[in-house]
Formats: C-alpha cells, structure tokens, sequence
C-alpha cells in the first residue's frame, strides 16, 4: 500500500506544508523538523510524487553532476556523497562523465532546465559562466568565482602539514605535484626555506604510477629528502611502493604525506597520514547552493563556501626522522 505525505507528516509530528518544503529542498525550516521529516521518511519508505511535483514547482527533480571520470577514487567518492545528499534533498542524480571533454560538459550544462533542474559540476570552474539563475550552477574543487562554488580550505591544509612535518622534525622535504605556492608558503612559515624544496612534475595523470616515478627521481636526484609531500594519496601510494622497492625506511628514513583521506590509505603498509578534505561536508554545502537558487532565496551574487579540512595522522608520518 502505497505511503502518503499525510502519513509522513504525522510519523513526524509536522504539517504537511513542512514535509513539502523539507522535500522540495527549501531553506529556513528549523533543523530538528528537517531531521524528524527525513526520518519519517526513511521509516515509512515514503516515495515522493516527483511528477506532481514537477507540475506544481516547475521544477524537474533531478540534479546533474558532471565529473570528468569514475575511475579515480577520490572522485568516486565524491560523487557517491552528492548523490547521497541530493537524495536527503529529495532529488534524483545524474552521473555526466565528461572525460575532460568541454563538448560533453556544454551538452550537460545546456540540459538545465530541459533534463536538469541545476548541475553541480566537479572542477573546470573556469569552464562555467551561466549559473546564477533559476537554471542554477555550483562547481565543486573548481575555483570559480561567476557562479556559486564550494572548496576546501587549501591554505588551511598546506600549513596543517607544514606544521606537522615540523613538529616530527622534517626539514627536507620534497613536493610531488603538491602545490607549490601554498605548500611552499606553508614551509616558510615553519622555517623551511621554499627555495631548497625540490618539486617533481607528475605529468598529466596524478597517480599511483606518477607517484612510483616521481620517489624513483627524487630518491635518484635528491637523496637527503626526509619527506615526500603528495597531490593525492593515489601518488603517496605509488611512491611507498617506491621507497620500500628500494628498502627505504618509511618513516624512519623518509615520512610521506597524502590528500584525499582514501581509504586504502588505512590499510597501506604503512598507513598514511593524509589531508581530508571532508566529501560529506563538500557535498552537502553544494546541494544548500544549488536548492537555495531552485527555492529563489539566493543572493544575486555568486557565493563561495570554504569547507574545512581535517589532518588524519598515520604511521607514514608518526616519528622523528633522521637528523
């Protein structure tokens, strides 16, 4: 038999009006009502009528989210939290790969309106221009600045990790991709001299294999490095690879330093000690940009949201290295 909104309202203590709003994604409902109708939610299995919906906002129900690709880990995982938490919103997801393809990222851009409600699109913020109205835009980990967009707090992670390998007594580290004006700005401040960091180009493909490569150069070029600051932890994965193919000690001889809290990064020999940049809290301030432009409560003027950003320390890290 099938739910009713009437039967959610009352599981939730709420007035039917709440259940629409909170389902509709509107903003401004206390945060306890939003909890208790989601919860009703969950426990009656309630589905709502999107195509009534659709008749009565305009609005479609579907969300797109174009990504350059699936196979990457931490962009996966990214994704799955902005399906996840567009579903808490009461919207469908599309997954859009574009393969980097600006042709592919227009065409899902032009479905505003047609396919889309609004699209979140992960990076190319550059790309994006056309995203303030009620065909609404929010790019994630982009940098844009013409329509709303969320990032982590990158200043905030670079010296989080200067911080730490001076702390653990790391003086001579090396960049892998890292990057290089904030991560050296960083060192500075801990009393590292940025001009003495090695920095090592990992190519167009920041992974596993670039990462390999980049600890073979800079174990070969620059062998009194004591740490290895990576662009990802795909690239600290390959480059522990590297360091014990050549009977490095890690950490004893070399720490190393990831970003994206992957997590096969747990269970690596040793674990590593990573950045996290939160997907979760990504994810949920792109989907209050985007429902506050749908509900027409947004500002006229593009929003930035800097998410906070977490230092996870493992044992890639943990320990003094060698003076």
């Amino acid at each position: 038999m099938r739910v009713t909104m009437r039967e959610v309202a009352d599981r939730a203590g709420v007035s039917i009006k709440t259940v629409s709003r909170v389902v509709n994604g509107e903003p401004h409902i206390r945060p306890e009502k939003v909890h208790r109708v989601h919860a009703a939610i969950d426990e009656l299995g309630w589905v709502p009528n999107r195509t009534a919906r659709a008749l009565r906002t305009g609005l479609i129900g579907v969300v797109g989210i174009a990504v350059t690709e699936l196979r990457r880990p931490y962009l996966a995982g990214l994704v799955e939290a902005l399906v996840t938490e567009a579903d808490r919103c009461g919207l469908l997801a599309a997954v859009e790969p574009t393969h980097g393809d600006l042709i592919r990222l227009e065409a899902v851009l032009a479905a505003r309106g047609k396919t889309f409600d609004g699209v979140v699109c992960i990076g190319s913020g550059a790309l994006v221009s056309d995203g303030l109205d009620d065909r609404p835009v929010v790019v994630v980990q982009g940098g844009a600045a013409e329509v709303d967009s969320v990032d982590e707090d990158v200043t905030e992670a670079a010296a989080l990790v200067a911080r730490h390998l001076a702390v653990m007594g790391r003086s001579r580290p090396a960049l892998l991709g890292a990057n290089q004006p904030r991560m050296r700005a960083a060192l500075a401040e801990s009393g590292i001299d940025p001009a003495a960091v090695p920095w090592v180009d990992l190519g167009e493909v920041a992974d596993r294999r670039a990462g390999a490569r980049a600890a073979g150069h800079v174990l070969e070029r620059h062998p009194d490095v004591d740490a290895l600051v990576c662009a990802n932890d795909e690239v600290a994965l390959g480059a522990l690879a590297t360091l014990v193919k050549h009977g490095v000690d890690v950490p004893g001889q070399v720490a190393a330093v990831g970003y994206g809290n992957l997590e096969d990064g747990r269970f690596s020999t040793p674990s590593l000690t990573t950045i996290d940049p939160g997907p979760a809290r990504l994810a949920r301030s792109a989907l209050e940009l985007l429902t506050d432009r749908l509900a027409g409560t947004a500002p006229r003027q593009p929003r930035a949201v800097v998410s906070p950003v977490e230092l996870v320390r493992r044992e890639s890290t943990l320990g003094r290295g060698p003076r």
